[in-house]
């Protein structure tokens, strides 16, 4: 099978297990924190045995990367079980609003024009999930605190994006500073697998106070627990770290799209749990203008590329 092939292959059941992350969470009598000290601290182990670059790159800006992705997981996993999976998703997804406010300050990154008026939709779209009121059902019993608490994941898995560029940008805090060429690749690599790692460690242990004693619980929801960890965060990733070696970033981030188009359905298809309307009109906004803020990033910076070779640019598609 042609590389590429496989790497999109691997990159959407990547997608498809992460997709299964909000139906999973709900679908176990453990208590959220329980579920979020439990998921996290398998994924850190199944992260270790699997992913060899989660075993290098330990530093200490890695593990600040990891405070922010702890963050992330701890914030993701209270909201699921606070409000539908559809909301949760979708405001997480607005990472890229609060990006628009980090970027310049911590990264001294530009703010195209463009940005502002793509984060403006983005900005409507997270609105949107806060007009009128959503009846509390079983499976999402208190939606406003739900919602409030799925954004500030967002704002968290904003934090940790430029945690990774700053990683990035300085050779992931490793001996000899910045490396060039594959060895670069190879230690930004571990010290971003290094990051996700400790952060999973870091919301296990955080996770504990709260979340004993665990008390009495059946094979099922251990199973569901150890799914979680295993699969849904450890196995996800290792795929993930795998495809993303053959795959441009606008063509792998249009494929991991599957991830929020496919989280309603599984809660649906479960719990027969139905997001509201504008929740779902914001949800399409908010993806709608990441998508087409990912291609002109990706346009512009092929653009650059290829102006810096020396040549005109030429016109070929993107992805």
């Amino acid at each position: 099978m042609p590389s590429p092939t496989k790497s999109r292959l691997e990159l959407a059941l990547a997608a498809l297990l992460f997709s299964t992350g909000g139906a999973a969470i709900k679908a176990v009598a453990f208590t959220a924190w329980q579920v979020a000290g439990l998921r996290s601290g398998i994924a850190a182990l199944a992260l270790l045995l699997l992913v060899p670059g989660a075993r290098r790159g330990w530093t200490w800006r890695a593990a600040l990367v990891g405070i922010a992705y702890a963050g992330t997981l701890v914030l993701f996993v209270l909201a699921n079980r606070l409000t539908t999976s559809a909301n949760t998703i979708f405001l997480q997804s607005s990472a890229p609003l609060y990006l628009l406010v980090l970027s310049p300050w911590l990264l001294h990154e530009r703010v195209e024009r463009r940005d502002l008026v793509l984060m403006a939709a983005v900005g409507v779209g997270l609105a949107l999930f806060f007009i009128g009121s959503e009846r509390p059902v079983a499976t999402a019993p208190d939606p406003v605190r739900g919602n409030l608490l799925a954004a500030l994941s967002g704002v968290a898995w904003a934090f940790t994006v430029c945690g990774l560029r700053w990683l990035s940008a300085g050779g992931g805090g490793l001996p000899g500073g910045r490396k060039s060429g594959q060895d670069a690749e190879r230690e930004y690599r571990g010290s971003a697998m290094a990051a996700v790692a400790s952060g999973n460690i870091i919301a296990c242990v955080g996770c504990l106070p709260f979340a004993l004693p665990l008390g009495t619980h059946g094979a099922r929801d251990w199973t569901v627990i150890v799914y979680l960890g295993v699969f849904q965060i450890g196995l996800a990733y290792l795929l993930v770290t795998s495809a993303l070696r053959q795959l441009a970033a606008f063509e792998a981030s249009i494929i991991l799209l599957i991830e929020p188009a496919l989280n309603p359905l599984w809660a649906w298809a479960v719990h027969g749990e139905v997001p509201g309307r504008w929740a779902l009109v914001g949800g399409v906004v908010i993806l709608g203008a990441t998508t087409v803020k990912t291609w002109l990033d990706t346009r512009a910076e092929r653009q650059t590329r290829e102006t810096g070779r020396g040549g005109k640019v030429r016109a070929e598609p993107i992805a």
